[in-house]
Protein backbone atom coordinates (compact mmCIF):
# COMPACT_ATOMS: atom_id res chain seq x y z
CA UNK A 1 0.00 0.00 0.00
CA UNK A 2 1.06 3.83 -0.39
CA UNK A 3 -0.04 6.69 0.14
CA UNK A 4 0.33 10.07 -1.66
CA UNK A 5 0.37 13.86 -0.36
CA UNK A 6 0.77 16.41 -2.68
CA UNK A 7 1.33 19.95 -1.93
CA UNK A 8 2.41 23.08 -3.34
CA UNK A 9 -0.83 24.41 -5.16
CA UNK A 10 -2.19 27.66 -5.59
CA UNK A 11 -2.74 30.86 -6.91
CA UNK A 12 -0.10 32.47 -9.35
CA UNK A 13 -0.42 34.99 -12.49
CA UNK A 14 -0.30 33.85 -16.13
CA UNK A 15 3.65 33.72 -16.34
CA UNK A 16 4.79 32.75 -13.25
CA UNK A 17 5.86 29.60 -11.60
CA UNK A 18 5.09 26.55 -9.22
CA UNK A 19 6.45 23.89 -7.69
CA UNK A 20 4.40 20.53 -6.92
CA UNK A 21 5.33 17.90 -4.65
CA UNK A 22 4.11 14.03 -3.67
CA UNK A 23 4.82 12.88 -0.89
CA UNK A 24 4.87 9.02 -0.58
CA UNK A 25 4.64 6.41 2.30
CA UNK A 26 6.11 3.43 2.00
CA UNK A 27 9.77 1.48 1.68
CA UNK A 28 9.42 0.86 -2.23
CA UNK A 29 8.90 4.16 -3.65
CA UNK A 30 11.97 3.57 -5.59
CA UNK A 31 10.32 0.68 -7.60
CA UNK A 32 7.36 2.66 -8.66
CA UNK A 33 6.77 4.98 -12.05
CA UNK A 34 5.25 8.24 -10.73
CA UNK A 35 3.19 10.32 -12.71
CA UNK A 36 0.82 13.91 -12.39
CA UNK A 37 -2.52 14.16 -14.05
CA UNK A 38 -4.46 16.78 -13.63
CA UNK A 39 -8.46 17.39 -14.00
CA UNK A 40 -9.80 20.78 -15.14
CA UNK A 41 -13.46 21.81 -13.81
CA UNK A 42 -16.16 20.09 -16.85
CA UNK A 43 -13.08 18.40 -18.56
CA UNK A 44 -11.83 14.49 -17.97
CA UNK A 45 -8.24 13.98 -16.23
CA UNK A 46 -5.38 14.23 -18.24
CA UNK A 47 -1.83 13.33 -18.54
CA UNK A 48 0.78 15.64 -17.67
CA UNK A 49 3.74 14.08 -16.81
CA UNK A 50 5.50 10.78 -15.82
CA UNK A 51 8.77 9.69 -14.62
CA UNK A 52 9.88 6.14 -14.68
CA UNK A 53 11.93 3.89 -12.07
CA UNK A 54 14.96 4.45 -13.82
CA UNK A 55 14.31 8.49 -14.08
CA UNK A 56 12.89 8.41 -18.16
CA UNK A 57 10.91 11.05 -18.06
CA UNK A 58 7.71 11.67 -20.47
CA UNK A 59 5.82 14.83 -20.68
CA UNK A 60 1.85 15.93 -22.34
CA UNK A 61 2.50 18.04 -26.13
CA UNK A 62 0.77 20.80 -23.74
CA UNK A 63 3.51 21.06 -20.59
CA UNK A 64 6.42 20.29 -22.60
CA UNK A 65 9.31 22.46 -22.12
CA UNK A 66 7.81 24.19 -19.43
CA UNK A 67 7.15 21.22 -17.04
CA UNK A 68 9.80 19.01 -15.31
CA UNK A 69 8.82 15.97 -13.39
CA UNK A 70 11.49 14.47 -11.42
CA UNK A 71 11.82 12.42 -8.20
CA UNK A 72 14.28 12.12 -4.98
CA UNK A 73 14.20 8.46 -4.12
CA UNK A 74 16.05 8.86 -0.88
CA UNK A 75 13.17 11.66 -0.03
CA UNK A 76 10.59 9.42 -1.43
CA UNK A 77 8.99 12.14 -3.16
CA UNK A 78 8.20 13.28 -6.63
CA UNK A 79 7.91 16.68 -8.05
CA UNK A 80 6.93 18.58 -10.95
CA UNK A 81 8.15 22.23 -11.48
CA UNK A 82 5.45 24.20 -13.74
CA UNK A 83 6.78 27.20 -15.10
CA UNK A 84 5.68 29.73 -17.67
CA UNK A 85 2.24 28.78 -16.73
CA UNK A 86 -0.98 29.81 -18.49
CA UNK A 87 -4.66 30.03 -17.62
CA UNK A 88 -5.41 26.64 -19.08
CA UNK A 89 -3.19 24.63 -16.85
CA UNK A 90 -5.63 25.64 -13.97
CA UNK A 91 -6.49 22.43 -12.68
CA UNK A 92 -6.48 19.87 -9.87
CA UNK A 93 -3.35 17.87 -9.99
CA UNK A 94 -2.84 14.28 -9.18
CA UNK A 95 0.21 12.42 -8.32
CA UNK A 96 0.07 9.02 -9.04
CA UNK A 97 2.21 5.60 -8.25
CA UNK A 98 2.30 2.80 -10.67
CA UNK A 99 3.69 -0.71 -9.93
CA UNK A 100 4.05 -1.65 -13.69
CA UNK A 101 6.93 -2.37 -15.55
CA UNK A 102 6.23 0.52 -18.60
CA UNK A 103 5.28 4.03 -17.79
CA UNK A 104 1.68 4.66 -18.73
CA UNK A 105 0.16 8.09 -20.50
CA UNK A 106 -3.29 6.84 -19.31
CA UNK A 107 -4.87 6.76 -15.67
CA UNK A 108 -5.54 2.87 -15.37
CA UNK A 109 -1.96 2.38 -15.53
CA UNK A 110 -1.51 3.31 -11.81
CA UNK A 111 -2.31 2.18 -8.74
CA UNK A 112 -2.58 4.81 -6.34
CA UNK A 113 -3.37 8.25 -5.97
CA UNK A 114 -3.20 10.81 -3.43
CA UNK A 115 -6.10 13.29 -3.02
CA UNK A 116 -4.98 16.11 -5.59
CA UNK A 117 -3.93 19.79 -5.14
CA UNK A 118 -5.43 23.26 -6.92
CA UNK A 119 -3.30 25.36 -9.41
CA UNK A 120 -5.25 28.11 -10.73
CA UNK A 121 -3.48 30.45 -13.00
CA UNK A 122 -4.69 34.03 -13.83
CA UNK A 123 -4.70 36.10 -16.39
Amino acid sequence: QVQLVESGGGLVQAGGSLRLSCAASGRTFSTYAMAWFRQAPGKEREFVAAISRGGNTYYADSVKDRFTISRDNAKDTVFLQMNSLKPEDTAVYYCAAGRGLRVSRRGDGYDYWGQGTQVTVSS
